[in-house]
């Protein structure tokens, strides 16, 4: 097997294709490493091709008006990102940079075109994919227009725990290293603005902050304070990396 069709079976829209389908996407998807910080497209580029995280990370990130940054996602191994571009050929609106040292595999537009033509469980995987992830930009756009910078800070880790929750011995583990100055990116305040709400939270025993590290304490206050119900992933058994069994309070 060759490195590039293992890196498109790690992501999870690409895994149930049969060898026919895979084939065309190995065919022409050319493998791109980046070091950290490097560009991997910039605003009005072309938008001809969709990327797979092989390994490292990738942010995504918007250009205010005003010259400022907004972080609007992170992508990890196995991840597919620049899927907009399936939708239309309009040039790029944001940039995307590798945050750690990256490896991704650039897959032409035409090529995943022509497997979702044959492939209609496909197009639904990425329909589908395209729809949830606007409704988080939208969920978070209406935090930033209506909620305090608290409110902000406690939606997001909430949104944290749904992807990278962890369970460990203290409580729920945020499985993924970031800064105070990436959380203020992700909602839109400033770094002194987190730190402060961050503080608040752990001293009312909602969350544990360490060094790039946030353990989730109490998972009913932190979903009472970002205005959500708890549900699975909460629960062990919708979590496979936690303890069968067991669920976090």
């Amino acid at each position: 097997m060759s490195d590039r069709v293992w890196y498109l079976k790690k992501c999870e829209l690409f895994e149930r294709l049969n060898p026919s389908d895979l084939g065309v996407l190995e065919s022409s998807a050319r493998v791109r490493t980046f070091p950290k910080k490097s560009v991997v497209y910039l605003p009005q580029d072309a938008a001809n091709s969709v990327y797979v995280v092989a390994e490292g990370r990738i942010r995504l990130v918007s250009i205010t008006p005003e010259g400022k940054e907004a972080i609007l996602a992170f992508f990890e191994p196995g991840d597919l990102f620049g899927e907009l571009a399936l939708l239309d050929a309009e040039p790029r609106e944001e940039y995307a940079e590798a945050v750690l040292p990256s490896t991704v595999i650039a897959i032409p537009r035409e090529s995943v075109e022509e497997v979702m033509g044959c492939n209609s469980s496909l197009t639904l995987a990425i329909t589908k994919l395209i729809g949830w992830r606007r409704k988080k930009l939208e969920r978070r756009l209406r935090n930033l227009l209506f909620r305090s910078n608290r409110e902000r800070l406690s939606g997001l880790l909430w949104e944290l725990t749904e992807r990278y929750g962890r369970r460990i011995v203290e409580g729920l583990l945020i499985d993924i290293k970031l800064s105070h100055q990436d959380l203020a990116g992700l909602i839109g305040v400033t770094r002194e603005s987190v730190t402060l709400a961050l503080g608040e939270l752990q001293s009312e025993g909602v969350i544990s902050v360490g060094r790039q590290r946030i353990v989730v304490l109490n998972v009913t206050q932190l979903a009472k304070s970002a205005g959500e119900t708890p549900k699975p992933p909460y629960r062990a058994e919708a979590n496979p990396h936690s303890p069968a069994g067991q669920t976090v309070q």
